[in-house]
């Protein structure tokens, strides 16, 4: 494994995004590539507070929070990068977003996030996110870093 290709763990998620519990939305990324391209993962389980509310009959996770594991596997992987280590990444915008599937407890939500240009402090990705072989969102994210 090159020196742009590695794992994190929730643990060391921690150190990078100030994102806790109950709001933290992704176990584990694997950065591809210091500022071009990350992959997330989030375990869903049935146990996430959000189900209790959205909904209990029928438990789906919101389509806000599939954003949310898209933008914070992206603040992870700029945030990581050497040229913003220590910095803080905020989502300063979405475009062309789109839901496809429902995602349900059991499921393990994949995030590819692609860096598309960075021009200074703000930074445009693409983000997928899909259940097995089923894309269930898709969007443009845009971050400012500070």
């Amino acid at each position: 494994m090159d020196n742009n290709h590695r794992i994190l763990n929730a643990n060391e998620i921690l150190k990078i995004i100030p994102h806790r519990y109950p709001f933290l939305m992704v176990d584990r990324v694997e950065i591809i590539d210091d500022l071009k391209s990350a992959r997330g993962i989030k375990c869903v389980s049935a146990n996430e507070l959000f189900f209790h509310g959205h909904f209990p009959e029928r438990p789906i996770m919101p389509g806000v929070l599939i954003l949310e594991s898209m933008a914070q596997t992206s603040a992870t992987l700029m945030v990581c990068s050497p040229e913003y280590s220590g910095r803080f990444a905020y989502f300063a915008g979405i475009n062309k977003a789109r839901f496809r599937k429902q995602v349900i407890p059991g499921d393990v939500l994949e995030i590819y996030i692609n860096v598309e240009r960075i021009r200074g402090k703000i930074a445009k990705v693409s983000g997928l996110a899909s259940v097995g072989d089923n894309k269930v969102c898709d969007a443009e994210l845009i971050f400012a870093v500070d």
